[in-house]
């Protein structure tokens, strides 16, 4: 029997194709060296950060994994003044998710997420099944049936 995270039980309940890949066991740590180990195009493999606005909202980003959040364009996407990243210790209360592993799929509760607009250069993007060690491959148009999320210029 394979292992299946909550991000994969969603995606099947919701019938979405998904190619899933693990590099548990490996020394992958940056989504960088998760992409070297999976011998997929960096820029393919999307990290997901949450942030905190101005107004204490809270937001997700998903952009490549050799990428850089540009903090001011996220802000901007998202109609906040500011945004900062979100301290590790308050990952895991706020999303049920750790550093590492957070996916945009399946977190407590939702948040405005914003996708990097890069994404659409692919015919699928990778990134984390919810799970450190596991992540999952996708059509972008898929992830629309799971999570609400916008387009923007998010990368320094």
């Amino acid at each position: 029997m394979e292992y299946k995270t909550n991000v994969m039980r969603m995606l099947d309940k919701h019938k979405i194709d998904y190619k899933h890949y693990t590099y548990a066991g490996t020394d992958a740590v940056s989504g960088v060296e998760v992409a070297k180990v999976l011998n997929q195009n960096p820029l393919q493999v999307f990290k997901t950060l949450v942030t905190t606005g101005k107004s204490g909202s809270h937001y997700v980003f998903m952009l490549p994994a050799e990428k850089e959040l540009d903090l001011k364009k996220a802000a901007h996407a998202v109609g906040e003044k500011s945004v900062e990243m979100l301290k590790s210790k308050e990952l895991l209360p706020l999303t049920g998710y750790v550093h590492g592993g957070c996916s945009p799929i399946g977190m407590k509760k939702f948040f405005t997420t914003t996708v990097d607009s890069s994404a659409q250069n692919f015919d699928t993007i990778i990134f984390s099944a919810g799970k450190i060690g596991y992540q999952v491959e996708m059509p972008i148009s898929q992830l629309h049936k799971v999570i609400k999320f916008g387009l923007a210029d998010i990368t320094a």
